[in-house]
């Protein structure tokens, strides 16, 4: 089945004309990027977009949405009137899916424990027209991978490594649920005109050497938030060596420099990917444009020129890496990394290594770990450590297993988990005897923030490639170098591992019997969406109110969070997950996660009602209950991390009427001003210092609130002395109306009424 194959045939035939135009408009000759930037504007232009600086409105192709945070965009979704969407869309069953014993006990508790959100899912994707995904089927960036990502398209999707589809040379942006409710009502998407970066790839892997190694040592050049504000566009003749899916490794996990997305320039290895996933048809359509899916010949030649910045890797160079603890910029070569773990007193003992997720979980990736098991098998070798695999969709599971590999990482001790997110998010029952033990895990995943996959704080993640994970399976010590160190197999007898060996694609190519794939309901106007008014995991939801016209005056310090805050401190997965439909139960996740300056703890500030310390949700409440607003204070590229909308909803569910910070990861920005919150930066970032406890605050200008005019935040100290500080914004004239109306949501209402 192909889909949305008239679309499809749509974009191509007018992407040649819009190419031209873009080129003539610009007077030069254009990136990928820029080609597929200005084939999606929802207007034709007149001028050219400014990169940094202007808003822009575009129209996507289609929309994707994960279960944990489709809940939320579709119950905004079902409030704007619309009977269906306007744009293909899909709701992808990854995230509820614990992991624990394996994937057959998983997937059956977790479809029977999470059923009623199942079912709410399943019906109101059947009501409004919306493809649905059954748990199981695969985590949401993998099956559209293999389904509906096509070169030269765009796509937004409410999980923030949606980038994953810039493998086959699309855009795809992670976003949050109110953008996706713009997109399925017919809305333009606003997006500001992104800065470009280039990545120019020459030589060729070998050896040890994967596509993660790409991305693993970009991290480490750009960090957490050097792709902020950019689209990463990967070309040359060692980007084109790359499979498709190593191409998705790399763009999936751009996400973890803050990337707005990334994305190859197309070529054969792409068109070998749809081909054996069954869009022949595609690939021959794209092959006839290909000229329109690369960069011009001049950028190629003089890439300086055409790129805001441009980092160059040579393949044949690049080392394997390993990137953490806690941060997923923190790069180490694999020469490097034993002394970086003696040196900083990291635990050398390897307790659990996992492969697989929506980063790699492609058949590559499993073919070349398995080769390495194998040889564990042939070398008389056994893994000293707790070893799982996530296979990334049912078409992938369903054909390693036929495929045999399957049973070869089971006959080293490994654990098949279900198609699904799992320990990725949080999803996971670790064994562990003592909580509060340091220890160490490494995975084939994107994140390694504290406490991200097992819940703990004492748990040093790293992340490298499945191979290279799977070989410190087998000697369950990360000082260990497969490069060139020895094992001591179950003979006594020292055994070398050899380079890992695979397959780009199934010789015999992909099988499956039940790719877990409901089609909606040609006419949905009778299907029922199915919600429990008692519900403690559903609950439907009500305008947030507009603002009152005025200044904001006396405000509470509700947290002033010191150093990282990403989305999961903001509002943690896990076990919270459960509650992503609830927007009242799940708020009391509300920043549990961040680090209060003035005590050095989590979920414990000051209650300045009380003069007593209290829990930062329930702090929140009683500033709430007593009608006064509150505020969040926060350090460098506040929101980094998953683009869960939530992080924006409960603060401002609970009252807060303002996150100041630093600086701004971008997704969290878009998603706290698309809830009717205002997000504001230090315009001298020192001013963070000022903040006090037990501070009372204004926020003056919002009478006047306009585009690019600073507004002025009063400090008033509890020994009566104030600070007036200038803060920014980054406002156009449509999101101060969603601020002015209370949401976007409310803009969108009054459209449809």
């Amino acid at each position: 089945m192909v889909f949305d194959l008239d679309l499809i045939k749509k974009v191509y035939a007018e992407l040649p004309q819009k190419v031209k135009a873009a080129r003539a408009l610009l007077g030069r000759p254009l990136t990928m990027t820029e080609k597929i930037l200005y084939a999606h504007l929802h207007q034709t232009p007149t001028e050219a977009k400014e990169r940094g600086k202007t808003y822009v409105e575009f129209t996507p192709d289609r929309v994707a949405m994960q279960d944990a945070t489709a809940q939320m965009a579709l119950l905004q979704f079902m409030t704007c009137g619309r009977d269906t969407v306007a744009v293909p869309s899909s709701v992808h069953c990854d995230h509820l899916i614990q992991a624990e014993v394996g994937a057959k006990t998983d997937l059956a508790n977790a479809i029977q424990s999470n059923k009623e959100v199942y079912d709410f899912l399943s019906s109101i994707s059947n009501k409004y027209g919306i493809g649905f995904w059954k748990p199981g089927a695969g985590i949401i960036h993998q099956v559209v991978l293999e389904n509906y990502a096509f070169p030269g398209g765009m796509m937004i999707g409410t999980d923030s490594h949606t980038p994953n589809a810039g493998g086959l040379g699309m855009l795809a942006i992670g976003v949050g649920g109110a953008d996706a409710v713009d997109v399925m009502a017919g809305l333009p998407w606003e997006l500001k005109m992104p800065k470009l970066i280039g990545v120019k790839l020459t030589g060729r892997m070998s050896g040890w050497t994967s596509a993660k190694d790409v991305i693993l040592k970009v991290a480490g050049i750009l960090t957490v938030k050097g792709g902020t504000g950019a689209i990463v566009e990967y070309f040359g003749d060692g980007a084109d060596s790359l499979s498709a899916t190593g191409k998705a490794t790399i763009c999936n996990m751009g996400a973890e420099i803050g990337a707005t997305c990334s994305v190859f320039t197309y070529d054969d290895k792409m068109s070998d990917y749809l081909s054996v996933t069954n869009r022949e048809e595609i690939a021959e359509m794209a092959n006839n444009i290909k000229e329109h899916l690369r960069p011009d010949k001049e950028v190629y030649d003089n890439p300086e020129a055409f790129y805001d910045q441009l980092v160059e890797i040579n393949l044949s160079e690049l080392e394997p890496y390993v990137n953490g603890p806690y941060t997923p910029d923190l790069a180490w070569p694999i020469s490097e990394f034993a002394q970086a773990i003696r040196s900083h007193q990291w635990p050398e003992k390897l307790e659990v290594a996992l492969i697989g997720s929506c980063t790699n979980s492609s058949y590559e990736d499993i073919s070349r770990s398995a080769s390495i098991a194998k040889q564990g098998i042939e070398k008389n070798l056994q893994t000293k450590s707790e070893f799982t695999i996530t296979p990334g969709s049912e078409m992938v599971r369903y054909t390693i297993e036929k495929d045999g590999y399957l049973d070869t990482f089971e006959k080293i001790g490994g654990v098949v988990l279900a198609n699904a997110c799992g320990p990725c998010i949080g999803q996971w029952a670790r064994h562990m005897d003592d909580p509060t033990r340091k220890n160490s895990i490494i995975t084939s995943f994107n994140r390694n923030f504290a406490k991200r996959n097992d819940g703990l704080a004492s748990t040093h993640a790293f992340v490298a490639s499945p191979e290279l994970v799977t070989a410190f399976a087998l000697a369950g010590d990360l000082t260990f170098n497969p490069l060139k160190d020895t094992l001591k197999n179950k003979d006594g007898n020292d055994v070398m591992l050899d380079e890992p060996t695979g397959f780009e694609l199934p010789p015999n190519g992909f099988s499956v019997e039940d790719a877990g794939y409901l089609p909606p309901a040609e006419n949905g106007t009778y299907v029922e969406v199915i919600v429990d008014l008692k519900s403690n995991r559903l609950e439907l939801l009500a305008p947030f109110a507009a603002w009152e016209g005025t200044d904001l005056k006396g405000l509470k310090l509700l947290i002033k969070a010191k150093g990282k805050c990403t989305t999961d401190h903001i509002s943690m997965a896990g076990p919270w997950l459960k509650f992503r439909g609830h927007l009242d139960n799940i708020s009391n996740n509300m920043l549990i996660g961040a680090v209060n300056y003035f005590n050095e703890k989590t979920d414990s500030v000051k209650n300045q009602l009380t003069g007593t310390y209290d829990a930062v949700p329930a702090t929140a409440r009683d500033y709430k209950k007593a009608g006064i607003g509150s505020i969040v204070v926060g350090d460098e590229n506040y929101g980094e991390g998953s683009s869960r909308e939530h992080a924006a909803m409960e603060p401002r569910h609970l009252g807060v009427r303002a996150i100041l910070v630093k600086s701004f990861a971008r997704i969290h920005e878009t998603n706290l001003k698309k809830q009717g919150m205002l997000a504001l930066t230090f315009a001298n970032k020192e001013d963070y210092d000022k903040v006090q406890e037990n501070d009372e605050i204004d926020i003056n200008g919002l009478t006047d609130f306009s585009p690019g005019c600073p507004l002025t935040v009063k400090l008033k100290h509890a020994d009566g002395t104030i600070d007036a500080i200038v803060v920014n914004h980054t406002y156009n004239e449509p999101q101060i109306e969603w601020f002015k109306a209370g949401g976007a949501l409310n803009v969108i209402r009054k459209q449809f009424a």
